[in-house]
C-alpha cells in the first residue's frame, strides 16, 4: 500500500484576488508534486473588515496579515500566501518569507471609462486611490485633480467607479491582470511617471521560522532577482521608519547583473516629495542617506 500523501494547508484571505494569489501556489505545488495534497483555509482579516478608514490610521498593512500570521502559530496552517506590498517590512521572529515568487507587472494605471490617461482629467476630476504614495505622486505630478481615499477589494472598487463615485482610479495593475480585469485598464503608468510601492507585483510566502520541511517544498519557488530587487526596496522603507503611515515609492531592477534603485518619499497632504537614485550592493543605504539629506523627514513628519 503506498504511503499517504502529504498535506500542505495554505492560510489565505477570502477577497478574490487573495484566493487568486493561494490558488497560484497551490497550482504550482501540484505541478511539482501531483501526490500532495494542497488545501485552502480562507480567512477575514481586521483589513478587510475596516473600510471606512485609511489604512495608516488604523494599524497599517499588517492588518492584512495577523489573522494568517496566527493560523500558522497555532497549526491550522502551514504557509499563507500574500501580497509582498502588504506584508511589514519587519516580520516577528517567529515568522519567515520562504519564498518570493517571479514578480509580475509592478507598475500602477488608471482605470477609467472616460479618460485614456491622467493628462486627459479635467481640472478638479475625483480620482479614487487608498494609497499616501500614489496621493502624493498625483499631487504633485497633477495639480489640481481631487484625490478621495478609496477602500474595499477590486471589484468594490470598480462598482464605486462605474457608479460614477469618482472619475478614475488608480490602482495596481498586477492585481486586475491576475483577475482578468486587465481590459479595464485606460493607462498603464510608467515608473518614471508613478513609480510602485516597495514590493509591488510580487506574492510572498509566509511559514514558522525554522520550518524545513515546509521550506523545502517552497524552493522551486523562489526566484532570486525578484527577492533581491524587493530586498532592496524594503530596506529604503525600513531605513526610513518602515510603515504605510508615510507615502514612500521604491523600485529596484537589475541591468546586467547590477541592481539600481529608485525611491521617492515625501508629503501626500502638500504634494511634496524627494526624489533619490543609487546602485550597486548598497544602493539601499545610498538611497536612504539622499533622501535623509535632502530633508525628507521634515517631509514626513509634516505629513
Amino acid at each position: 500500500m503506498a504511503p499517504p500523501s502529504a498535506t500542505i494547508r495554505i492560510a489565505t484571505r477570502a477577497s478574490p484576488l487573495a484566493l487568486w494569489q493561494a490558488h497560484h501556489v497551490q497550482a504550482r505545488l501540484l505541478q511539482a508534486d501531483p501526490t500532495l495534497r494542497v488545501e485552502l483555509l480562507e480567512l477575514t482579516t481586521r483589513g478587510d473588515q475596516i473600510l471606512d478608514r485609511r489604512l495608516s490610521k488604523v494599524g497599517g498593512k499588517g492588518l492584512f496579515v495577523k489573522e494568517l500570521e496566527v493560523a500558522l502559530q497555532e497549526h491550522q496552517a502551514d504557509l499563507a500566501v500574500h501580497s509582498l506590498k502588504d506584508v511589514p517590512m519587519v516580520l516577528a521572529p517567529e515568522f519567515e518569507l520562504a519564498a518570493i515568487l517571479e514578480r509580475a507587472d509592478p507598475r500602477d494605471c488608471l482605470v477609467s471609462s472616460r479618460h485614456a490617461s491622467l493628462a486627459q482629467l479635467p481640472q478638479g476630476a475625483r480620482v479614487g486611490t487608498s494609497s499616501l504614495r500614489r496621493e502624493m505622486a498625483l499631487r504633485a505630478r497633477f495639480a489640481g485633480l481631487q484625490i478621495v481615499s478609496v477602500r474595499g477589494n477590486v471589484g468594490t472598487r470598480l462598482a464605486k467607479l462605474d457608479r460614477g463615485d469618482f472619475d478614475a482610479l488608480v490602482m495596481a495593475a498586477a492585481g486586475l491582470q491576475r483577475l482578468g480585469l486587465g481590459g479595464r485598464i485606460a493607462q498603464i503608468l510608467p515608473p518614471e511617471l508613478f513609480l510602485p510601492a516597495p514590493g509591488q507585483g510580487a506574492l510572498a510566502i509566509e511559514i514558522r521560522a525554522g520550518d524545513e520541511a515546509v521550506r523545502a517544498r517552497l524552493a522551486h519557488l523562489e526566484h532570486a532577482p525578484t527577492r533581491a530587487c524587493v530586498t532592496a526596496e524594503r530596506a529604503v522603507s525600513r531605513g526610513l521608519g518602515g510603515s504605510c503611515e508615510f507615502p514612500l515609492a521604491a523600485y529596484a531592477q537589475i541591468d546586467q547583473q547590477r541592481l539600481h534603485l529608485r525611491a521617492w518619499a515625501g508629503s501626500a497632504t502638500r504634494g511634496e516629495m524627494i526624489e533619490a537614485q543609487a546602485s550597486g550592493a548598497a544602493a539601499q543605504a545610498g538611497v536612504v542617506e539622499e533622501l535623509k539629506q535632502c530633508g525628507v523627514e521634515r517631509l514626513l513628519a509634516g505629513g
